[in-house]
């Protein structure tokens, strides 16, 4: 048995805030029709699919903060998240499997799996890994992974924006807009700020 497993992330471009990633292996039934790239789909159809997905799937998500992110740059903590995703999914694995009557090897579940990654890096993983670009809008489960990493990493800046309702993370999540660029330079950094992303 081959379990297809996607990574994908949510927060490298963004000014401020935590990068992101999700992890997710589907069931035979997933109904795939409503998934899709995250970035193509409506806030309210991305709550709903996470939703689904996390009811369905055996998933992880993995969260680096602003600070990591700065000490080992956004490309390494986004590898770094997807690694924290995996082992996050992979202690759920076993009761998964059982759950869906697939019959495995304990000492050789990462050997049962197959991973691929949206991009052009591929995290440290103890399973087979491959990485493509634009993979989020061709791979289910890569779609299932980039759909948890954004919704979540939303939740989160709303949560931020509460503690600093000046920046207008709720808005525009801590991407660079002329927005987000004006206040920053008018007020200051917020203490969530990206300090090495020039803007």
């Amino acid at each position: 048995m081959n379990l297809i497993c996607g990574f994908d992330e949510a927060g490298r471009g963004p000014l401020a805030g935590p990068v992101t990633a999700g992890c997710v292996i589907l069931p035979n039934d997933f109904p795939v029709e409503i998934l899709n790239d995250s970035k193509k789909l409506s806030e309210k159809k991305r709550i709903a699919a996470e939703q689904v997905i996390m009811e369905k799937a055996c998933w992880g998500l993995g969260i680096v903060d602003h600070e990591t992110i700065d000490q080992m740059n956004i490309l390494r903590a986004s590898m770094y998240a997807m690694s924290i995703a995996y082992q996050m999914m992979r202690a759920k694995l076993p009761d998964w499997l059982r759950s869906q009557k697939i019959s495995f090897d304990e000492n050789n579940l990462d050997g049962m799996i197959s991973a691929i990654t949206d991009g052009t890096s591929c995290p440290e993983v103890p399973c087979e890994c491959r990485c493509e670009p634009k993979a989020d809008g061709k791979y289910p489960e890569v779609m299932a992974a980039s759909i948890i990493a954004k919704v979540e990493r939303d939740k989160m800046m709303v949560e931020f924006d509460k503690l600093y309702p000046e920046y207008g993370y709720a808005k525009h999540k801590g991407y660079p807009t002329a927005a987000h660029i004006a206040i920053c330079r008018e007020i200051g950094m917020s203490p969530i700020q990206r300090k090495t992303f020039k803007f």
